[in-house]
Formats: C-alpha cells, sequence, structure tokens
C-alpha cells in the first residue's frame, strides 16, 4: 500500500478536487498545509521543485512519485486505479 501526502493551502480548488477524488477511492492521506508551514513549504519546493499546490507524493517502499496540480490519470496510474 502507497503512501500519500498531499501539500495544500486552504483557499486552492485543486486541493480540494484532489482530496475529493482520494476519499472517492478510499485512498488514506497525510495532508500538510504549507500555508501555515514554512518547513512543509520548503521541503514540498525541495522535492517537487514547485511552488504551487498541490503537490501530492506518492511512495511505494520507497519510491517516490510526484504528481503537481489535479492529475486525475497520472493519480490514478500511480495508485492503480482503473477507470
Amino acid at each position: 500500500m502507497s503512501n500519500v501526502t498531499i501539500y495544500t493551502t486552504s483557499q486552492c480548488p485543486w486541493c480540494k478536487k484532489t482530496k475529493n477524488f482520494f476519499q472517492e477511492h478510499d485512498i488514506d492521506y497525510e495532508e500538510v498545509d504549507v500555508e501555515s508551514d514554512e518547513d512543509a513549504q520548503e521541503e514540498m519546493i525541495e522535492k517537487s521543485g514547485q511552488r504551487g499546490v498541490p503537490v501530492t507524493i506518492i511512495d511505494d517502499d520507497g519510491e517516490e512519485e510526484i504528481v503537481v496540480g489535479f492529475d486525475e490519470d497520472e493519480l490514478s496510474e500511480h495508485l492503480g486505479i482503473e477507470a
């Protein structure tokens, strides 16, 4: 089972879409609010090279996949969700 972390802010509509997608597919995830946590923001930028959210990190036994933005196809592929 993959560990899923999503970096978000409170006003991001794409973050909400991504979290809704996870909930619809019963995907457990950890949410990290980069709006209020500077260390988390730096970590997100270091891992993804991006300042925008959402950034989703899918860790499958130490192999990390990074999805920037809400990309339903890419998320489905990395999480093994069939269309």
